[in-house]
């Protein structure tokens, strides 16, 4: 059932995947990600407070300075909680008509989407799994799938994710968990560049480790299908390169403050397939760099920017 005919049902699914074609009134288009830690509008059996109205406050005021088309949610709550943050969101002036809202096995945060722009089709992952060590397991958040219709002739597909968190479990080591959940997301992005090499996908969203690990390795890929970073940065000045050619500059890129370590990481990301890639705006690709912007979250969220034509 298609949000922009149904807006209130309930569809499982988060991958951008883009086309191509002409604009219906803007020759851009943003895609942002935010994980909002925990908005919950009820506590859970393991998570037992609701977001506070500061901290919505806050966190509206960053999607607002983001002023994203399309916005990828982690650790939201219920549908009712999504409902909520729309709701406010279009009265402080940024409406969002469509919305989609993932369920997978954990059943405390989930995977969300709201989007201006008409989302045309849905194509839900809740119930991937794997093995490992012999014992089967399953995605914990899923992976939200849709397309959405950017123009009269470009759609976009989006992936979006919220890989295993750095935090231990006792049922098996958390790296390898995060690694295999990343293995099947590859699948996914696989499965749509083998039918179509020119596909254009967007894969974002919170992957709990940083860009060498072995989980965001595996999203990435090698070869011809390889991912492309987008490494959003703030906006800063910083615009001169890295002094080892090898690597980065030294732009301020971290999306992840960690209390417990007192760290800050590059954790989320938005990642391009190559045919995305040749749309990317890379000057308008960047962090939002809000005052007191951990009074919302602990992540920052990230936008990227594409043109239409």
């Amino acid at each position: 059932m298609l949000k922009q005919l149904f807006p209130h049902c309930r569809l499982y699914a988060f991958i951008l995947v883009v086309s191509a074609g002409a604009a219906f009134g803007s020759d851009t288009f943003r895609v942002a990600t935010y994980n909002v830690e925990n908005y919950l509008d009820q506590p859970t059996e393991s998570r037992k407070f609701v977001k506070s109205d500061a901290a919505r406050a806050k966190i509206r005021e960053s999607i607002r300075a983001l002023n994203p088309d399309v916005l990828a949610l982690e650790e939201m709550g219920t549908t009712n909680a999504l409902l909520e943050l729309r709701r406010s969101l279009k009265a402080d002036g940024l409406d969002f008509p469509y919305w989609e809202h993932v369920s997978g096995w954990d059943t405390n945060i989930h995977v969300a989407i709201l989007s201006r722009l008409p989302i045309v089709a849905s194509h839900p992952h809740t119930n991937d799994n794997f093995l490992l060590d012999g014992r089967r397991f399953s995605v914990s958040r899923g992976f939200a799938e849709v397309d959405v219709q950017v123009t009269a002739n470009f759609t976009v597909t989006v992936i979006a994710a919220h890989l295993k968190s750095r935090r231990t479990v006792a049922e098996a080591d958390e790296a390898q968990l995060r690694l295999e959940e990343a293995k099947v997301l590859r699948g996914i992005v696989d499965e749509h560049l083998k039918a179509n090499p020119g596909a254009k996908l967007i894969v974002l969203g919170d992957f709990n480790d940083a860009k060498d690990s072995d989980s965001t390795k595996a999203v990435i890929g090698r070869g011809k299908f390889k991912l492309v970073d987008t490494r959003p940065a703030e906006r800063n000045g910083d615009n001169e390169p890295g002094p080892i050619p090898a690597w980065e500059p030294r732009y301020v890129t971290w999306t992840h403050f960690y209390g417990k370590e007192d760290t800050y990481s590059r954790i989320d990301y938005i990642l391009l397939s190559p045919g995305m890639a040749r749309d990317w705006v890379k000057d308008e690709t960047y962090i939002a760099t809000i005052p007191n912007w951990g009074i919302g979250s602990d992540h920052r969220p990230i936008v990227a920017t594409f043109r239409t034509n």
